[in-house]
């Protein structure tokens, strides 16, 4: 295919999609009916945080910036380019003459997010679905927004996944007063303020129509049923330190066999702590709960990333549910577990993509590129692969769990009438599935081979035998 044909069909696809997601818009309920935003700024509802009603005075400045953000938000998708070029155009005009616009959109904004919040949106989640539908720069308002909103709370009303996300994001206010945020983040984006301003109103679109998610966590300094996430231990967040210190060296080592050592202890160590904080919870009288993450799936090629999210999620006794068009995996299962997940995961990302690299490209016999089907095969083989080589292993060290139980001694040892290794087990997987189907009743399950490459099929499955799980020295995934 020339390149001429190659460019036409790229822009007839991204006319599709764009038509494909303004149908889904118009069709999907608008986001005061999914979490009370009133159509954001009115839809309908005069009871949303931003529900524009015509103010019986002469309009202030925050009103004027809520009638402009509301034509923004509420325009269908065929005209949203002409409003928000001149909402856009009307801000970086105002702003040049009257400063303290750059306050008003802060407190906007608050409102914004602590709707977010409590409509189940984390930080991280808000940040990813920016990144996946936009550009960086629009990524980067988005977290000077998130900063903003966050000197709302003491430190100590968050819950400890969400002060990580923070961190993560490094959401920090960098600017000495809110007049001053807008012009610094031009100046920061080497742009003038007509660009950042249209970045902000096109944030500002899709921020509106993100959907309810389910509640996680809870907001910040907000009561609320959902389950918050219990902080580790001392003793588990020395291991956690421990078990990550060994996948950061294992992941950034040269010598494949001390790479396999450092991981293989690191498994090891993440098995005996999540046995140890199943048995302890149960020995013990702790009613703990499942909780759950989100777990970011990116591309390219996420679909087999996806499948690689499930085998290790069931693995460690989780579940995980993909949302595609979110770019994100929830994760269900016990704390100890879901530390497990991540750290697993992400390990194993590193490794994939490191033999995918030594694996180079590939070409067609008459020379055209097959580098993306061969890709795409090699981690869909390099997921299945390693879900089997799991699966084998969460066998044997639930054999060797139960062999462990049934030392003489062993009984006395944890107590008369306590819990065995298997019910244990088994009430978790009970707990685990229950919260699953609570959270997503509709769940279907579909997974497409990904296969369009048999090299690459062959050459991910040979890569999931190499990778380095740590099977050989004991060190096994917890049942």
């Amino acid at each position: 295919m020339g390149k001429r044909n190659q460019e036409r069909r790229k822009a007839k696809q991204k006319q599709r999609r764009q038509q494909a997601r303004g149908q889904e818009r118009r069709q999907s309920t608008r986001s005061g009916a999914a979490f009370g935003f009133g159509g954001t700024f009115g839809g309908g509802a005069q009871d949303g945080p931003f529900a524009f009603v015509p103010p019986p005075r002469a309009p202030s400045l925050a009103d004027e910036l809520e009638r402009a953000v509301h034509e923004v938000i509420e325009v269908p998708e065929e005209h949203a380019e002409r409003e928000i070029a001149a909402a856009a155009s009307w801000l970086a005009s105002a702003q040049r003459r009257r400063p303290a616009l750059s306050r008003a959109v802060l407190a906007m904004t608050d409102r914004l997010f602590g709707a977010l919040w409590r409509a189940g949106w984390q930080p991280a989640d808000v940040v990813r679905a920016v990144r996946k539908e936009l550009k960086p720069r629009h990524g980067r308002l988005a977290v000077d927004l998130i900063a903003a909103e966050a000197r709302r709370y003491a430190a100590r009303g968050l819950d400890h996944r969400w002060a990580a996300q923070l961190n993560e994001l490094e959401a920090r206010v960098w600017w000495e007063s809110d007049e001053q945020w807008l012009p610094g983040a031009a100046l920061r984006e080497k742009a003038d303020h007509l660009d950042v301003a249209r970045c902000l109103m096109e944030l500002l679109r899709l921020l509106s129509w993100l959907p309810a998610l389910e509640l996680l966590c809870p907001p910040p300094n907000a009561s609320s049923t959902a389950a918050a996430a219990r902080p580790a231990s001392p003793e588990a967040a020395r291991i956690l330190g421990r078990i990550r210190a060994l996948l950061t060296k294992a992941e950034s080592t040269e010598f494949p066999q001390e790479a396999e050592a450092l991981t293989a202890k690191a498994q090891q160590l993440m098995s005996e702590h999540s046995i140890s904080e199943a048995l302890l919870a149960a020995r013990g009288g702790r009613r703990d709960t499942p909780a759950g993450i989100r777990v970011g799936v990116e591309n390219p090629y996420e679909q087999p990333k996806a499948i690689l999210l499930e085998v290790v999620a069931q693995a460690n006794r989780c579940r995980s549910v993909w949302s595609k068009n979110l770019g994100f995996a929830t994760v269900i299962g016990f704390e100890a577990d879901l530390d497990s997940v991540e750290l697993l995961y992400t390990s194993l990302l590193v490794q994939v993509a490191a033999a995918l690299q030594a694996e180079g490209g590939r070409t067609h016999v008459g020379g055209g590129s097959r580098t993306r089907s061969f890709r795409q095969s090699f981690l869909t083989s390099y997921a299945t692969r390693i879900g089997e080589r799991l699966t084998e292993a969460t066998a044997q060290a639930t054999d060797a769990a139960v062999a462990a139980s049934d030392v003489p001694g062993a009984s006395a040892r944890a107590g008369a009438g306590t819990p065995g290794v298997l019910p244990v087990l088994a009430a978790r997987h009970r707990a685990v599935e229950e919260e699953t189907e609570r959270i997503f009743p509709q769940i279907s399950y579909s997974r497409s081979s990904g296969i369009s490459d048999w090299e690459g099929w062959t050459s991910g499955r040979a890569a999931a035998d190499r990778a380095s799980l740590g099977t050989d020295s004991g060190a096994l995934p917890s049942p």
